[in-house]
């Protein structure tokens, strides 16, 4: 039976006004899931110093960290302009102090909470730090307004490890990274590509970025089918394959380095299942990594509701991994 032609041109107008629609839909939920905030997103963050800060609930009194200075260096291989907060340890040690690079989460800063108060932390056990602001955060060079998912970011926080080795004249094996979030696949990352990285702290990280899509497509009330045209549409829009690292590729490249690795049960941004995931990845590897699940946290909320037990696994971890004391 031959099909009239006018339904035949009607069958290809409806395909060809679907391909179209779905086109435009992936490239609407890429705009939508892939921008960042220059500046701080939040607004109070904006305000806050490591001199400086407040925490609902929290005391923030034995964590603040005056003399610190603002520095500037570039990304690792591609010299996007980026900028930091240099937290010398106290009592003049910095010479010889070990030191831990903080990065912080999406549409966040160096001003947030989820670095300042870590880094606070360290810094009364008598650590040097550097806070951060990734590319298109804060202070930093705009590259194209949108987060890759830590597949450019490990640049930056590279960067800064360049500039604490090359500018400062601290040793590799007494610098760690630490990162919450966003921050957390940038770290972890970083540290499967540069193998002098002694340690790293994640906080609420993913471990593939087509599962946190997926996630996130979810909790936005997107269909999840979008997800890998979405991801195909950041190729053309940005020129970005945020899919080309992986915080879980990475964790095959420790060596045995040491990683802790941290997640609360009620995180409803990133699933609780990610930590299970890197751990296994370590493990796998014949690393073993330092886990700790807190029931009842939700996203990056652990160092706020359970401090003084964050505060002391963190410290005791990178004294041990920084050849501390």
């Amino acid at each position: 039976m031959k099909i009239p032609r006018f339904l035949t041109i009607l069958l290809l107008i409806v395909v060809v006004l679907l391909l179209v629609g779905y086109v435009g839909a992936s490239v609407y939920v890429y705009n939508q899931l892939s921008r960042t905030v220059a500046g701080c997103g939040n607004a109070d963050d904006r305000e806050n110093t490591p001199a400086s800060f407040t925490i609902d609930n929290v005391d923030t009194a034995p964590y603040l960290m005056a003399g610190y200075s603002d520095v500037e260096f570039v990304s690792r291989g591609d010299g996007i302009q980026l900028a930091g907060w240099f937290v010398p340890a106290p009592n003049g040690t910095e010479n010889t102090a070990p030191t831990v690079i903080l990065v912080h989460g999406l549409t966040s800063c160096k001003g947030s909470h989820e670095v300042l108060l870590p880094a606070g932390m360290l810094h009364r056990a008598g650590y040097n730090t550097m806070l951060i602001d990734l590319r298109d955060h804060g202070q930093s060079q705009v590259e194209d307004g949108r987060f890759a998912a830590g597949s450019e970011e490990w640049r930056d926080a590279l960067g800064a490890w360049d500039y604490l080795v090359n500018e400062g004249g601290i040793a590799p094996e007494r610098i760690g990274l630490f990162g919450a979030s966003l921050g957390a696949a940038t770290v972890m990352i970083a540290t499967g590509e540069e193998v002098r990285v002694a340690a790293v702290w994640e906080d609420s990280g993913f471990s593939s970025i087509q599962a946190a899509v997926d996630a996130e497509l979810s909790r936005s009330g997107f269909p999840t089918f979008l997800s890998s045209s979405g991801l195909l549409a950041g190729r053309f829009i940005a020129g970005d394959d945020i899919t080309a690292f992986s915080p879980l590729a990475a964790m095959a490249k420790l060596d045995g380095r040491p990683i802790f690795i941290t997640h609360g049960t009620a995180d409803a941004r990133l699933s609780v299942d990610y930590a299970s995931d890197l751990a296994d990845a370590v493990q796998a590897d014949g690393g073993t990594p330092q886990v700790w699940i807190i029931e009842g946290a939700t996203h990056v909320q652990a160092m706020f509701i359970e401090t003084e037990e964050y505060e002391r696994r963190l410290v005791e971890f990178f004294d041990a991994a920084l050849q501390a004391g």
